[in-house]
């Protein structure tokens, strides 16, 4: 393997943006029949050197070789047709366009008469599906899917390239357990064949699975390579952040205060279902001021239509059920009245659904106040700039400026922004909805410690998480939801990630436990 030339080798790569050096003299290799790891926190280089390496990116130093002939890609196509695909970690879908549509777009088959194949089209479209593991429509709009399924589509777009090297940027952040050992089938089978692997993950545990090596990058720089299947998360961790990684939870919380919500037996009847919802179907649960209340459960189990539903933003239909926010009966029709209740949502899909990326961090931090600092119709510039750079300061965004445009910020930052933008309403309830997705370790310890100082000045948080360690670590009490309904209530010691996972699979022993929401409050002290 020594004397034959990998499939590719990127040496002596560097990019700057402006006054950031994004990439500083970088080598990487990926080998025929490789899972090869790129390891690093948000921001420190990694999506820009796979950028470059698919095309996206043009003006860089440095050079690329091909099974070890010289490369310069004049964009995306170039990559692709030199063998390389990427999967990003955001999703690049046109939401309004069917699954065959998205997955073929710019390629698509051809009849004899020139038309396009759409039967083809379509029978390819089910085959790359079942390869990935699921099967849908691929008629169906990709707008009517879950998270999920969108990014098993993306998956199934790239694997229809038949590349050479395939770049993974956080594969599975959407995906239940099923669909992520599906996945590893599938890498399994591209090694098998020859192919390489770009594997881009913050989860440890799947690194030493799927991967055979690991190379941290911090601050545009390679800093450490391991053997990925002998390298411990805590070694990872301390190469990728510079120092050791202490304690991510919380290990103290006081007393939590009057309850600021109650939901009983919560259900929504759809005026119009919509194909891949889970809509609430009888939900029962109380957050408390200062109090951390986790929702766990598998995709399409209710998560992310609960909080939806309680910020107003639910499919419209017919509600069943009651929820008091601070004792008072409510119904919000929309997110600017949940506002003014005193809510405030952080989404699931950061780029689609909480940023405007091309407007400024100024722009998309101070959003969420641009009523309370308007004067006559006219900004207060002045306020709306100290309020945007409180923001940032407490929330330690790492960005140029407050000018930059929000979506040349790493995905870490970006959810650090729209967290500060929520923050910025002081809201008496935060519904957060997957916070903590696709970002890496040290912006996780961020977004756990703003956690922890928010529920310490009194503000009720609810919080809706596919990591189960994440739920145990952060939370004082955790819910679990399945089919829309919740079902089992863990209270102070008593979630483990074994446990939680077998109460949300449907194996809890649900029998004898007390209603979710009907306990006194209590708390859980740090991580598993």
């Amino acid at each position: 393997m020594g004397s034959t030339p990998p499939l590719v080798a990127m040496t002596g790569i560097g990019k700057r943006y402006g006054g950031v050096q994004a990439c500083r003299d970088v080598d990487f290799a990926v080998r025929s029949g490789e899972v090869h790891a790129l390891l690093g926190e948000n921001g420190a280089g990694k999506s820009t050197l796979m950028r470059v390496l698919s095309g996206d990116i043009t003006d860089y130093e440095g050079s690329i070789e091909i099974d070890g002939a010289p490369v310069r890609f004049r964009g995306p196509a170039d990559a692709q047709r030199a063998g390389i695909a990427m999967i990003p970690q955001e999703l690049d879908l046109v939401p309004a366009l069917s699954v065959a549509d998205n997955i073929f777009l710019g390629r698509e088959p051809r009849s004899r008469w020139g038309g396009v194949d759409r039967r083809r089209m379509e029978r390819e479209t089910g085959r790359l599906l079942r390869q990935v593991g699921i099967r849908l429509d691929p008629r169906q709009p990709v707008e009517e899917l879950r998270t999920g399924e969108q990014q098993l589509v993306t998956i199934g777009k790239a694997l229809s390239l038949d590349a050479r090297v395939l770049i993974m940027d956080e594969p599975t952040s959407a995906l239940s357990a099923a669909e992520v050992q599906r996945l590893f089938q599938v890498i399994a089978e591209l090694r098998a064949a020859g192919a390489g692997v770009v594997y881009i993950s913050h989860r440890m545990e799947e690194i030493g699975a799927v991967a055979d090596r690991a190379t941290v990058l911090r601050n545009g720089r390679v800093v450490a390579e391991f053997a990925a299947r002998s390298m411990t998360a805590s070694q990872a961790a301390e190469a990728m952040v510079g120092r050791p990684l202490s304690a991510m939870f919380r290990t103290t919380s006081g007393e939590p205060g009057e309850e600021v919500l109650r939901v009983r037996e919560l259900a929504v009847r759809p005026r119009r279902p919509r194909p891949g919802r889970r809509e609430p179907a009888g939900i029962t649960l109380s957050v408390r001021r200062g109090e951390i209340v986790g929702v766990a459960g598998l995709l399409g189990s209710g998560r992310t239509e609960l909080l939806e539903t309680l910020y107003g933003a639910g499919t419209p239909g017919q509600w069943t059920g009651e929820v008091l926010l601070r004792g008072r009966p409510v119904r919000p029709r929309g997110p600017r009245h949940a506002v003014r209740l005193g809510l405030a949502f952080v989404p699931e899909d950061r780029r689609i659904s909480g940023l405007v990326l091309e407007h400024s961090v100024l722009a998309n931090t101070a959003l969420s106040i641009v009523d309370r600092i308007a004067r006559f119709g006219l900004l207060r510039r002045r306020t709306e700039t100290d309020a945007a750079a409180d923001a940032v300061r407490r929330l330690r965004v790492k960005l140029a400026g407050l000018g930059q445009p929000v979506g040349t910020l790493s995905g870490g930052n970006q959810q650090k922004v729209v967290f500060g933008r929520m923050l910025l309403l002081r809201p008496d309830l935060l519904l957060l909805d997957d916070p903590t997705r696709g970002v890496d370790v040290g912006a996780k310890a961020e977004i756990y410690r703003l956690l922890g100082e928010v529920a310490r000045e009194g503000v009720g948080i609810l919080l809706a998480s596919s990591e189960l360690d994440e739920l145990v670590g952060v939370c004082d009490r955790v819910i679990v939801l399945r089919d829309g309904r919740s079902v089992r209530e863990f209270g102070t010691g008593e979630a483990r990630a074994a446990e939680l996972l077998a109460a949300v699979m449907g194996d809890g022993g649900e029998a004898g436990a007390a209603p979710p929401g009907e306990r006194p409050a209590s708390r859980v002290g740090g991580g598993t």
